[in-house]
């Protein structure tokens, strides 16, 4: 179902909300004063639920502004705490799906980088090991699919770096379709990236039952692409797998 806001919930309850971020929303309110993700979602949730005064709703992960995707918030401060706890101890499992310009020379692999993120201009880089204030970031990736030019990827997210995946995917000559800051040299001014949050898998925050929330990308260009029977069977394995 969608929101008041007109952004599709995926989950509810009285613990958490999971819904399916835009591209080009911030999470939350930034510099350029666009609508972002908190403010719209608490006042959704006043109106739906009629609640008075202000609405608590906590964020625990993030997404870049132009990635879309499962997103969790948590909707009182005690599953803030303990989703938060999750993204600390990794227990929240993060998948994603996207396009890349050039197709890996492996179908499959684990990449390993040091990643270093300059504060100023708000870029990461790929270091050497024991570059000072460098985090090592940890990905496994499959490829999907491929027209030997662009490839479909799914992400697995062993770490939460900074523009880890975008960063990672150019330092091995195959940068996200789209992507202006790490792949400016094959993208045309006006694409959108293509890099999407497809899973969640994480404990619920009280019941510490396993909770999935899975999405996939829009049937829009770069992804339309790819034949309609490898969503379907990335969505049977995104809900039905590990």
């Amino acid at each position: 179902m969608n929101g008041l806001s007109g952004i599709p919930v995926l989950l509810e309850d009285n613990h958490l909300l999971g819904v399916v971020k835009p591209v080009n929303v911030p999470v939350q309110e930034d510099a350029s004063g666009d609508p972002d993700m908190l403010t719209l979602l608490k006042n959704d949730l006043k109106i739906r639920h009629d609640k008075p005064g202000n609405v608590f709703l906590g964020l625990v992960h993030r997404l870049d502004r132009p990635v879309g995707g499962a997103m969790i918030f948590a909707k009182t401060s005690k599953a803030a705490s303990r989703l938060s706890d999750a993204v600390r101890t990794h227990s929240i499992r993060k998948t994603y799906v996207a396009v890349t310009n050039g197709v890996p020379r492996e179908r499959e692999g684990r990449l390993i980088h040091f990643l270093l993120k300059n504060e100023r201009t708000n870029t990461v880089t790929a270091v050497r090991k024991g570059t000072p204030g460098a985090k090592e970031a940890i990905l496994d990736y499959q490829v999907l699919a491929d027209d030997g030019k662009r490839a479909l990827v799914r992400v697995e997210l062993h770490t939460g770096r900074s523009h880890q995946i975008r960063v990672q995917m150019s330092s091995i000559g195959c940068p996200l379709y789209g992507d202006q800051k790490y792949g400016a040299s094959q993208t045309k001014p006006g694409e959108q990236i293509a890099l999407w949050s497809v899973r969640l898998r994480f404990p619920h925050p009280v019941s510490k039952e396993s909770t999935l929330l899975v999405s996939l990308p829009p049937d829009t260009a770069p992804w339309s692409q790819w034949p309609d029977n490898v969503y379907r069977l990335l969505r049977d394995e995104l809900e039905h797998g590990e």
